[in-house]
């Protein structure tokens, strides 16, 4: 009994082993056509893939549309090159008798894809409401999504929730489906998910918010050191004095000037004329800002400021911030900032 039950084992790993080398075999001799120069003359379509399509799905649909020679030869390269799980649902143009190779490529490109919604790290709720308006939903859609949409525990608003990244939907998507497909990839990103189940002194909504500032404060090289200053001055009850908050309330960017009276503007994301943090996230952060706020640089600075171009000074003196803030207003007005 005990030979035959060694001599079973031994059987189905050869079989295993020879099914999956036919697969493999079968895989790799799969029919594609060649990678070619692709001209304005060429023939296109357009493809709609439906959220939460598979690969082999996707592979299917391709051959169908003519766009591939077999499936099966999209579907290796999609097994074997990661960046085939960010092909977005939704619309896509593609050109007609391509290689595998030369479809991912077209499918990963933003300029093929139409209507297409941008979400860049830092982008205010308003100018992603703006971005739903031009994709073609009516302001009462817009607001009644906002409204409808279901948020994670703690928060308030969508503010800060809105996944940075490109999103594109199947026709027929409502507004509601589009905006919470937004909060989902935040809540579906890791970075999103060690935000969310943080504990500790700050909360979830909390940290995001830190990560706004960070994110509209800071180059990203200096992102951890900028959340330090944050939690620094948090620790001591010191205002925080962002100018992008005070950017916020008045929806500018690029001033790199604030003015005596922005700095009294009555509004409670005002952090010159309030203690703590704004009320809500100040805008939507990346994955860069969020780990910068997770992960905060060793140090003890309060002060820091961007006394030029790439050039961020960081202190715990108040006698050398101010020295550093006379050589900013320098070189301010010789235009360094321009």
């Amino acid at each position: 009994m005990k030979f035959a039950r060694v001599a079973g084992a031994l059987a189905f790993v050869v079989l295993l082993s020879f099914c999956l080398h036919v697969v493999r075999s079968n895989v790799a001799t799969a029919p594609d056509f060649p990678t070619r120069v692709i001209t304005s003359n060429d023939s296109e379509v357009f493809i709609d893939i439906a959220s939460g399509t598979t690969g082999s799905e996707l592979a299917a649909l391709l051959f169908e549309k003519k766009v591939i020679k077999s499936s099966s030869a999209y579907f290796r390269i999609a097994v074997a090159d990661k960046r085939s799980a960010k092909v977005s649902p939704g619309a896509h143009r593609l050109t007609l008798k391509i290689s595998v190779a030369q479809a991912l490529e077209q499918l990963l490109d933003p300029k093929r894809i139409p209507n297409l919604i941008k979400v860049f790290e830092g982008a205010w709720k308003s100018e992603i409401t703006e971005s739903l308006r031009v994709y073609g939903f009516s302001d009462k859609e817009i607001m009644s999504a906002f409204k409808a949409v279901v948020l994670p525990a703690g928060f308030a608003s969508a503010e800060g929730l809105l996944f940075p990244a490109q999103y594109s939907f199947p026709n027929g998507t409502s507004a509601t489906a589009a905006v919470q497909a937004m909060l989902n990839r935040f809540s579906s990103e890791q970075i999103g998910k060690e935000i969310l189940n943080a504990t500790g002194k700050y909360s979830p909504s909390q940290l995001l918010t830190i990560a706004s500032i960070v994110q509209s404060e800071g180059d990203t090289k200096d992102f951890d050191k900028v959340a330090r200053v944050i939690f620094n001055r948090l620790k001591i009850s010191m205002p925080l004095q962002m100018d992008s908050t005070v950017h916020y309330i008045k929806k500018v960017r690029g001033q790199i000037f604030l003015s005596t009276s922005s700095t009294l503007i009555n509004s409670p994301y005002n952090t010159y004329k309030h203690y703590g943090l704004p009320p809500t996230p100040i805008g939507n952060p990346g994955v860069d800002a969020m780990s910068g706020v997770l992960n905060p640089a060793p140090g003890d600075w309060l002060y820091f400021i961007t006394v030029a171009p790439g050039d961020t000074r960081f202190t715990a003196s108040n006698d050398e911030f101010v020295s550093w803030k006379f050589l900013y207003e320098k070189n301010r007005k010789a235009g360094a900032f321009k």
